[in-house]
């Protein structure tokens, strides 16, 4: 799988899948079609992770998104790292995703697997599409989180304890969203 290329050590890990009842290509193109942020809670969730930065520039920018399809994420600093269509999707991140802002930071393919700085930490966050019984598919998602240091293992440890569930939940959302696109068409 391209994560295992990208991202193959990890400190944190989060894995979801659902089974879809279309094929590879429809799975494939509602992931990248379908809007992610349809439901009211994750875009309240996403909301939450971008209230500081708005309150530290003085109540300036939008709370969350209204729509949100995947190439929204790479306006919001992340980037597709590999694809392999219509079987996985591979996006990543790198940032200080404890701190307000995020600190994120520019990231291409090379530069991610490239040297990390410290205060920083790198995730790799995939969509998988494999082949079932009956015609049939698995979508599945995984979200590694690779840490530079002691020090920003710590902070993201305690970060990470109290977004997971929030960050769980986003995900299965969106994979139910993606599933019901994927099942209309």
């Amino acid at each position: 799988m391209l994560i295992d290329e990208y991202l193959p050590a990890f400190d944190a890990i989060e894995r979801h899948s659902t089974l879809v009842r279309a094929s590879p290509e429809q799975v494939y193109l509602a992931l990248r079609t379908t809007d992610l942020a349809q439901s009211l809670l994750v875009r309240g969730l996403l909301a939450v992770r971008v209230l500081p930065e708005i309150l530290r520039h003085g109540g300036k920018g939008r709370l969350g998104p209204k729509t949100m399809q995947l190439r929204a994420f790479e306006v919001r600093g992340f980037a597709v790292l590999a694809e392999n269509p219509p079987h996985e999707l591979l996006i990543g991140l790198v940032g200080s995703f404890w701190t307000l802002s995020g600190g994120l930071r520019p990231v291409n393919a090379a530069t991610f697997v490239g040297p990390q700085l410290a205060g920083t930490a790198r995730a790799a966050w995939n969509f998988s599409i494999a082949p079932g019984v009956n015609g049939d598919c698995e979508l599945s998602t995984e979200t590694r989180v690779q840490c530079a240091d002691p020090s920003s293992r710590r902070r993201f440890r305690a970060y990470w304890m109290l977004i997971r569930p929030g960050s769980g939940l986003i995900r299965r959302l969106m994979l139910k969203a993606i599933r019901h696109e994927a099942e209309r068409s």
